[in-house]
């Protein structure tokens, strides 16, 4: 065959740079938009912050009065449909997007900086200590191998052979180092087990059983021998193996959980996480209302200087112009959005906003694009990340969605409300016999809503409660 020359039409998605960045933004968090716009910032001389008025400026509380914001935003606001429907159902194949757990730790954090760690508390006693040069080091060499719980998880046969040859460790040195580790603050360090952990504590007590209390004794046994059936709370093979009554049994229970398992938690740089709502919502007139967090909307700008350029921009000036506007219009319409999606969540879920979690409905991204006419990977962007300050509490809004349970009476019950109702039964327990995934299951069939049993402990482990073993008591 020879080489030939053909001609062929074809039609194919190319999405603009204008909507690349539209849907950019949208799917991002505040956090990480304002880290775009900084760096957006630092590219273009064109754009800048608006110190005073921003141009920006919120458009009304969504179910207001049409018209109701400046020209410019309402043309934004009216280009915001349009331009959404021409890319909500191919966006999600022709453009790549980050689902809700890619960007798990996205937040701010802080830490305090000023904290002493665990290491620099404990070498500050050991250089107030009056033991020998070489005793010194051993107990150095301790220090170093703890975690951070305070817990020393290598044998000292290990440790002992790490040590270079001149300086050389028999265990039994580095058992006496370990003596001397386990005398300092906080109580319990150097620790080799949760049980040993326990135990230093209770003796550093220097509580004394007596004829009429053996509550320190049974408590040091328990620590000592039988933690794992105080775990599971096998009362009956406890007082078995320590011969101790209900009464005493209860008070070494209470004695052991007044203790600190993780001695060197304390000293743990902890980082705390923290969100900016981007919508607010309040009770206006009888009526649940979402607004815009001024807080969190960046004021952008064309720099004024370059504004009054006009039409004699040319060339790369006249692009970076083009590409600040195309920003500004971005970041109104992400937020318009936002305000269009929480406002429709806030309108079917006001009777969570007035009784709480048990009120929740079943709700799911599809009704609420069908509401708005969007699709429903936009609304899957608008509610990650993307944070609801209520009365009740911060949530995200992907928290108002649920699935939902049947009911006897035809209707149907959210996932988030059967989720509440289980943990006020768990609440409100008889600790002596707590209620099993069974009887929860059968006490919800009594109130008409049909959840199986392993339902009801898949979402008890969502909450986090012990299963009905762990959670008796004497």
């Amino acid at each position: 065959m020879k080489p030939t020359l053909q001609f062929r039409l074809s039609q194919h998605l190319a999405l603009t740079p204008q909507l690349q960045q539209s849907i950019k933004l949208l799917q991002l968090s505040t956090v990480e938009l304002n880290q775009e716009i900084e760096r957006l910032l630092m590219d273009n001389p064109a754009l800048e912050r608006e110190e005073g008025e921003s141009p920006l400026a919120a458009p009304p509380a969504a179910g207001g009065a049409p018209g109701a914001a400046a020209s410019e935003p309402a043309t934004a606001g009216e280009e915001t449909s349009e331009r959404h429907e021409d890319w909500d159902a191919d966006a999600a194949a022709a453009a790549p997007w980050r689902g809700e757990d890619d960007e798990a730790d996205a937040d701010r954090t802080f830490a305090a900086a000023d904290t002493p760690t665990l290491r620099d508390h404990l070498y500050g006693q050991l250089s107030l200590t009056n033991l020998g040069e070489r005793d010194r080091a051993l107990v150095g060499m301790l220090i170093d191998a703890l975690d951070d719980d305070g817990y020393l998880t290598m044998s000292l046969e290990e440790i002992a052979a790490l040590t270079p040859p001149e300086a050389a460790a028999e265990p039994e040195e580095l058992s006496i180092a370990l003596k001397h580790l386990q005398h300092f603050e906080p109580t319990g360090v150097g620790a080799r087990s949760p049980g040993e952990c326990l135990a230093l504590q209770l003796r550093a007590l220097g509580a004394q059983s007596t004829e009429s209390d053996a509550t320190p004794r049974v408590a040091l046994e328990i620590a000592e021998r039988h933690l794992e059936l105080l775990a599971s709370r096998d009362y009956t093979r406890l007082k078995s193996a320590t011969g101790a009554s209900d009464e005493t049994l209860r008070a070494a229970q209470r004695l052991i959980q007044s203790l600190n398992p993780r001695p060197g938690a304390a000293f743990a740089r902890v980082e705390a996480r923290y969100v900016v709502p981007d919508v607010i919502v309040r009770k206006v007139r009888n009526a649940w209302r979402a607004s815009l967090n001024p807080e969190a909307m960046p004021r952008l700008r064309i720099n004024r200087l370059y504004a009054d350029l006009g039409p004699r921009a040319r060339g790369t000036l006249s692009a970076k112009i083009q590409e600040a506007r195309w920003l500004i219009k971005n970041v109104q319409q992400r937020f318009e959005t936002i305000l269009r999606v929480s406002q429709a969540i806030v309108d079917r879920q006001r009777h969570f906003f007035e009784h709480g979690e048990v009120a929740m409905r079943p709700l799911v991204l599809r009704e609420i694009a069908d509401a708005l006419g969007l699709h429903e990977s936009t609304i899957s962007r608008v509610t990650t990340q993307k944070y609801m300050a209520t009365p009740r509490g911060t949530f995200e809004l992907k928290y108002f969605f649920g699935s939902s349970v049947a009911t006897d009476t035809g209707g149907a019950a959210s996932s988030t409300a059967i989720r509440a109702l289980i943990k006020q039964l768990v609440a409100a327990e008889d600790t002596r016999a707590p209620l099993s995934d069974a009887r929860i299951s059968q006490i919800l069939g009594q109130q008409g809503i049909v959840v199986a049993r392993r339902t009801v402990a898949k979402y008890r482990e969502l909450l986090q409660i012990p299963p009905v073993n762990q959670r008796k008591s004497l």
